[in-house]
């Protein structure tokens, strides 16, 4: 299996995984500012794009998935409750998809969006917002559909996987290195509460120590309506 994280600027981070035999390739919440990397690298490398998946609704940037589908032809893969248009293939908890040798299952784990979802592959698993890497805990439950009782109960759904598999997060400081499951419930702060109320306090905290999410107001549409809007202000030079 081939596995890649191809983003070199910006927090948000996307995963090219392809079969290596097949050359058929899965891209992870693609961000729609790199589609030009993105198609570019898959013709360099001769792979066929088969599936695009998002893990949630992200309220940071604009997903690539749905463009993706349309210039490319692969499915938009989310769960299957969620707003977003656009989608080709909806999964339930438990469902699992295959490309060639490879074996997708997909963990309902809502807390951070109602439709965020884990994506548990060969090694990895690809957790979106629900669960960060170490200190980083997880991802603020303040913004469209965030619940936070939801996502303490939720993280439960860890309990599920191996603790081998690779965490592999929508979002983290560049040059993070990526972790297990294990090491992150030996380290990862939010693992180690004992309480809901101990966690409800660390978001409120986290939360109002990163204030406002600038992009909310052109990402959230434009992922729920699956449309490009003309004016994206930071990629028009605008902060």
């Amino acid at each position: 299996m081939g596995f890649k994280q191809l983003n070199e600027t910006g927090w948000a981070k996307t995963y090219l995984i392809w079969d290596e035999a097949t050359k058929e390739a899965t891209l992870i919440d693609p961000v729609y500012d790199f589609m030009d990397a993105y198609t570019s690298m898959l013709e360099s490398e001769g792979l066929t794009l088969v599936h695009a998946m998002a893990t949630h609704t992200h309220a940071d940037h604009i997903t690539a998935c749905f463009e993706l589908q349309k210039n490319m032809g692969c499915s938009y893969v989310m769960w299957h409750s969620t707003s977003c248009l656009g989608v080709t293939h909806y999964v339930n908890d438990k469902d699992q998809m295959t490309m060639g040798s490879i074996q997708f299952t997909f963990h309902h784990a809502p807390g951070h969006t109602s439709d965020s979802m884990l994506i548990e592959t060969n090694g990895h698993v690809m957790t979106g917002d629900f669960l960060f890497t170490g200190e980083g805990g997880v991802g603020r439950d303040d913004l469209p559909s965030g619940r936070m009782k939801v996502h303490w109960d939720a993280l439960n759904v860890l309990e599920r996987l191996d603790g081998h598999l690779i965490v592999c997060t929508g979002h983290d400081p560049p040059a993070t290195e990526m972790m297990s499951l294990q090491w992150n419930r030996e380290n990862n702060p939010v693992l180690n509460m004992n309480s809901y109320q101990e966690y409800e306090a660390w978001q409120i905290k986290v939360s109002a120590g990163l204030g406002a999410v600038s992009k909310i107001k052109t990402a959230v549409p434009a992922n729920v309506f699956a449309e490009i809007p003309e004016h994206i202000p930071w990629l028009d030079g605008e902060n």
